[in-house]
């Protein structure tokens, strides 16, 4: 037997074949993984928004239903159970007087939320329904990225009004609030919330 055959190595053609294959297969290897963390990343980021979302939902939904009908008074007499302004600078843009919260640890407050120059839904949270004049609220950012935040409110005749009190003998509480979210990624939230009047 011939021992230069049986000892015979890679050439370097081989090799450098070989190399370029493994090279190859690490490229695709390397954009595939890339490709699936930025779609984790993406995943992830979505996921946060729309937790975020759902519990500025939950927050005001909880808000309407310990909604107080009774008006809150003030230096100048009192203030409506309700107020919802159409005016888009108008901060905040809906204000009404809450019970304390099921767990017993907040005081029946004034409540109110707007959207501030910084695309933030804020709570607005007066110290109680009685105050003295000039109380400032404490104000909480709830939700960021926020380009439009308004209210509908729905009459006794079914007719959706921009502001509330619609007027001279209009009840105390509309029967419905329509709100509507349009986020800085340009999603569009609408939800109807129905009030006990």
């Amino acid at each position: 037997m011939n021992s230069s055959a049986s000892a015979r190595g890679f050439t370097l053609i081989e090799l450098l074949t070989a190399l370029l294959i493994l090279s190859l297969l690490s490229l695709m290897s390397y954009r595939g993984l890339g490709a699936v963390l930025d779609a984790r990343a993406h995943v992830m980021q979505e996921t946060g928004k729309w937790q975020r979302v759902a519990a500025f939902s939950a927050r005001f939904a909880q808000d309407l239903q310990l909604m107080v009908p009774s008006a809150m008074r003030i230096a100048s007499g009192s203030a409506p159970v309700f107020l919802g302004r159409s005016d888009t600078a108008a901060i905040p843009r809906l204000e009404f007087n809450r019970f304390a919260t099921v767990e017993g640890v907040d005081a029946p407050r004034r409540v109110g939320y707007g959207l501030n120059d910084r695309q933030e839904i804020e709570l607005w949270l007066w110290p109680g329904l009685e105050m003295a004049p000039d109380t400032p609220p404490a104000r909480y950012p709830l939700l960021g990225e926020v380009t439009t935040f308004e209210f509908q409110y729905l009459g006794a005749d079914l007719a959706w009004v921009g502001s509330w009190p619609a007027g001279p003998g209009a009840a105390a509480i509309p029967r419905a609030v329509r709100l509507r979210i349009v986020l800085a990624s340009g999603e569009e939230i609408v939800r109807v919330f129905a009030l006990q009047s």
